[in-house]
């Protein structure tokens, strides 16, 4: 079976993390890609990884037909996928990532820890995924050419970078 992209590890990961299962409100650095994350959630349906439902909630619709209000939600499956073979756990307070399969993409990983509050800096990056430090700046200034604001800030006289959240 194929891997998941960037942009259904984060879908199928923020929505594992939400009560109710729900992809929307998309995540932050997905708000302005709306034609990307249609496109994987199309994906990870037909995967059986999502599910369109019926929902109530104003803030988790993806689209109506009449009066119903339909939202996009992650299966049992999505979830097991999630757990088994795409686990990124960030642990602020210890500024570590463990990816505990080879299956995750090194981007997701990066992604992870530029989410956490401080962010991360380069070398921490570095011991995350064996890149060189060239490497490493070029996937930032990657991530900045998809459209991710990547905030640049200072720790004990360290260069750090953070995904800012949307304005």
């Amino acid at each position: 079976m194929p891997k998941l992209n960037d942009t259904q590890l984060i879908l199928l990961s923020t929505a594992s993390q939400r009560e109710g299962g729900s992809f929307y409100p998309l995540p932050t650095m997905l708000a302005d890609a709306g034609d990307i994350a249609t496109k994987a959630m199309a994906a990870l349906t037909k995967r059986g990884f999502a599910e369109q439902r019926e929902t109530s909630d104003a803030a988790m619709v993806a689209r109506t037909d009449g009066d119903i209000r339909y939202g996009m939600f992650i299966t049992d499956a999505g979830i097991a996928e999630i757990d088994q073979t795409h686990v990124i756990d960030v642990k602020a307070s210890q500024r570590t990532v463990v990816l505990e399969t080879p299956n995750v993409s090194k981007t997701s990983a990066v992604l992870a820890l530029l989410q956490r509050e401080d962010g991360a800096s380069v070398s921490e990056l570095i011991e995350l995924t064996g890149w060189l430090p060239h490497t490493t700046r070029a996937a930032l200034t990657g991530l900045r050419k998809k459209g991710h604001v990547i905030d640049r800030s200072k720790r004990n006289d360290e260069t750090c970078y953070r995904i800012a959240a949307a304005a």
